[in-house]
């Protein structure tokens, strides 16, 4: 069995953990500064990760392969699987040309590509985060933006950063489910003090999507239904949160946010020509102005229908029962690994869920939206084989850095930078959100750091007097801000806005955001662990 050593660098915490950052540093580098592309930057970030397991870490050659090849099984099953699922019935859709008419429908509430942004990205993409989540809201809300006539780029960048306030509690609450299973911390507890967290962002959101759709302008124009739109999300969220269910508190918000924008007056009125000429590049006004049979409007929402009702269904117990025991569970070949404290690791065991996961319940939401819309079983089988190539280079890069995030987990190398981070003491209200953050920009998921750094951050409040509760929700809240960073989400953004090989060019743009909300949610946790104490339940 391989031990875990949290300092093996001359027995000096702060050096292991420089050391144990460069995987994740070198991919970052090469996306944003050399302007690599995204399978070839995590390809030679994971071989960085290997040769600091082996050589700095001490992991057994075989064993750091075999945490390698793990990553990249989980990569494939159940974030691409999911991804490719949710892409193929938008491929579907655009085949029998009902997302056209899906298109128009979203065009005919606003005409405002600002408010449009809202609609798509913050309050659609938020359902699909809570029904799905794992890429899909940022694949989905992208395709749509650029439909409506958004440049492949600005689609992208609004999809990504939208994709925050809801990620907490995204995938029917998994990871704020997954934070209270590693720490044993209620579940009730957890959920109410991370939704009284990210509903702060919510309200800040909606704001900045206008502004990097239209610069100040649109912030000046169209502020009034972003800050409606925010405070609806927000309010429901952490009504939801505090006294309903974590698992259904993205979907309540999301649905309270969009109806809000509806209801809202100036949310609709049109926008000036300038404002359409300057964002969008070139849909045509007019095809807004096409008759619609009802007929098809309805099945345009079909699909997106379906995935609301099949996943409302597998959340049911007796059938999630009945799909969980559908799931293999083996010891992962080659692989022994035992933490710092010799106690064996979770990772040396891996799971398939094959019917729960939300991959499967997608295809069949699929399979039914091709029955409903009377699409060939060869055709739909077609798409399926073409959304799988259109995005075999996000594959590559999802399970790329996916191994490269199991061999820096299993070797260490990540609980050496949280050991680190969690001896600031004093500053660990400041710097706990940033080890969430750090973790998802790894992983590209809340659930992932959460399971990873969720019992850390239980154990260094204990050390420097602080609340365990606030410091294990700081570290999903803070993770939410590193979705949109973290490489495979650049390239699923990529593959889904048709900008192949533009992963830098994202990370770039997306970046000062990040950094930005990272500091007011680490201003956020600093102020809930001192004067603002009583916001905490």
């Amino acid at each position: 069995m391989f031990v875990q050593e949290l300092a093996p660098l001359a027995g000096s915490l702060g050096l292991s953990a420089l050391v144990a950052a460069l995987p994740l540093a070198t991919v970052l580098v090469l996306l944003g500064v050399v302007r690599m592309k995204a399978h070839q930057a995590g390809l030679i970030g994971l071989a960085v990760a290997l040769i600091v397991a082996v050589t700095i870490f001490g992991m057994p050659i075989g064993q750091a392969i075999s945490s390698g090849f793990q990553g990249a099984a989980f990569g494939l099953f159940p974030i691409m699987w999911i991804v490719v699922n949710a892409l193929w019935i938008y491929r579907i859709t655009v085949r029998t040309g009902h997302f056209d008419v899906l298109r128009r429908s979203f065009g005919r509430v606003s005409d405002d590509p600002r408010i449009q942004a809202l609609i798509i990205a913050f309050c659609f993409g938020a359902l699909m985060e809570a029904l799905a989540g794992f890429g899909a809201p940022v694949a989905i809300s992208s395709v749509m933006l650029v439909a409506l006539g958004f440049t492949p780029v600005r689609a992208a960048v609004v999809a990504l950063v939208a994709n925050t306030a809801p990620v907490a509690f995204g995938a029917m609450g998994t990871p704020v489910v997954t934070l209270a299973q590693v720490t044993g911390l209620p579940l009730d507890t957890v959920s109410s003090i991370v939704g009284r967290q990210t509903p702060i962002l919510a309200l800040f959101v909606p704001l900045l999507l206008v502004f990097i759709v239209d610069g100040r302008r649109g912030l000046r124009e169209t502020w009034l239904p972003a800050l409606v739109c925010g405070v609806a999300f927000g309010v429901v969220q952490f009504a939801a949160a505090n006294y309903v269910s974590a698992q259904l508190a993205d979907i309540g918000a999301a649905l309270a946010g969009a109806a809000a924008l509806v209801a809202l007056p100036a949310a609709r009125k049109p926008a000036r020509e300038e404002v359409r000429t300057a964002v969008l590049t070139g849909v045509a006004t007019e095809t807004l102005d096409r008759p619609e049979d009802r007929g098809e409007v309805v099945r345009a929402y079909l699909p997106y229908g379906l995935i609301i009702v099949i996943f409302s269904i597998g959340q049911l117990p007796p059938v999630k029962r009945l799909l969980d025991a559908a799931t293999w569970k083996f010891d992962w070949p080659a692989l022994s690994v035992a933490n710092s404290a010799g106690k064996p690791v979770s990772g040396n065991t891996f799971s398939v869920p094959f019917l729960s996961t939300g991959g499967t319940l997608v295809l069949v939401a699929g399979v039914l939206t091709a029955v409903f819309l009377r699409v060939r079983a060869r055709d739909a089988v077609r798409e399926w084989g073409g959304t799988v190539h259109e995005l075999r280079f996000a594959i590559l890069t999802v399970t790329s850095v996916l191994a490269l995030a199991y061999v820096m987990n299993l070797s260490g190398q990540a609980t050496t930078i949280g050991y680190f981070i969690a001896g600031a003491g004093a500053g660990l209200a400041f710097l706990s959100p940033v080890l969430g953050w750090f973790g998802v920009a790894v992983s590209g998921s809340d659930t992932s750091a959460n399971a990873l750094f969720g019992a850390l951050q239980v154990t260094a409040a204990h050390q420097a007097g602080l609340s365990p509760e606030l410091l294990a929700a700081a570290n999903s809240s803070g993770g939410v801000l590193g979705k949109m960073i973290s490489p495979q989400n650049l390239s699923i953004a990529c593959a889904a806005a048709m900008l192949p090989g533009e992963e830098g060019t994202l990370l770039r743009k997306v970046l000062p955001w990040s950094v930005g909300l990272l500091l007011v949610m680490c201003l956020i946790v600093v102020a809930q662990a001192s004067f603002l104490s009583g916001m905490l339940p």
